[in-house]
């Protein structure tokens, strides 16, 4: 039995990103998940999860889990299940995770500190630290071994696949700046919504409320919420992207990419 979940309003809600109308724009079953593709659907719960959307932004977005605490979403959504509705999280996504770091940063990477956000048990970091960077750290809340908020800044802070996941998305952007240099850059992934977005509605396979997916942001929402805290965006496609107060030296090269 799934923690309770918000009750649903079905009055408009004020965007998480810009506070403008979010009007009820769609529901799932808790059930839906983002590996269905490949991995099939869940039986149902019965538990539908309402999702509203910005008038004026785009944003898309779930209240159902805003009561929740850590506990609920380690019991209901973390869970030893989370597995087969995300099976690359362990290995697939950190290893080449690890190899775009690499990729972009490797030729500075003896002077750069870097902080994974988000980043599970730790593979991407110790896959940096092997590799020769100066400092590789992870900080994820849901995993006890890394759950201690970092206390300094880095010159790098990723942070794959982990946007989508938080229900306060202004507050999560906020923590990540607060661990980047002011000359730092971030390196983050979050697939915005397609171009047909409409099309698709709830439906979209990145809606997924059983992997977490409770923000879903258009590119428009994305810069808005990064603009809040300073940061300008660059994207690279439609789901890797950086931010930066000002372009750092190391990363000028990106430029050409982005």
């Amino acid at each position: 039995m799934i923690a309770k979940l918000k009750e649903v309003s079905t009055a408009p809600l004020p965007c998480k990103i810009c506070t403008a109308e979010a009007a009820l724009f769609g529901v799932v079953d808790f059930a839906k998940h983002c590996n269905e593709a490949r991995g099939g659907r869940l039986p149902l719960l019965g538990r539908p999860v309402y999702y509203h959307r910005c008038q004026v932004c785009g944003f898309l977005f779930t209240d159902a889990f805003d009561d929740w605490s850590e506990a609920n979403f380690k019991a209901d959504i973390y869970n030893d299940g989370y597995i087969e509705v995300d099976p690359d999280y362990r290995e697939v996504r950190p290893t080449n995770s690890a190899k775009l770091v690499q990729h972009f940063f490797g030729a500075r990477k003896a002077e750069l500190r870097l902080l994974d956000y988000g980043g599970g048990d730790g593979l991407l970091s110790a896959t940096l630290r092997d590799s020769g960077f100066l400092e590789a750290q992870t900080f994820d809340p849901f995993v006890a071994d890394f759950a201690r908020p970092p206390q300094e800044k880095f010159d790098i802070v990723t942070c794959f696949e982990t946007l989508e996941h938080m229900p306060d998305p202004m507050a999560g952007i906020a923590a990540i700046a607060s661990s980047t240099k002011e000359d730092g850059l971030v390196l983050f992934s979050t697939l915005v919504q397609p171009a047909d977005f409409e099309m698709h509605g709830v439906n979209w396979w990145y809606v997924g409320p059983r992997n977490g997916h409770v923000s879903i942001f258009s590119r428009t929402a994305l810069v808005l919420a990064w603009q809040h805290h300073g940061y300008q965006t660059a994207s690279f496609n439609d789901n890797l992207h950086m931010a930066f107060r000002a372009l750092p030296e190391f990363a000028r090269h990106l430029l050409k990419q982005a």
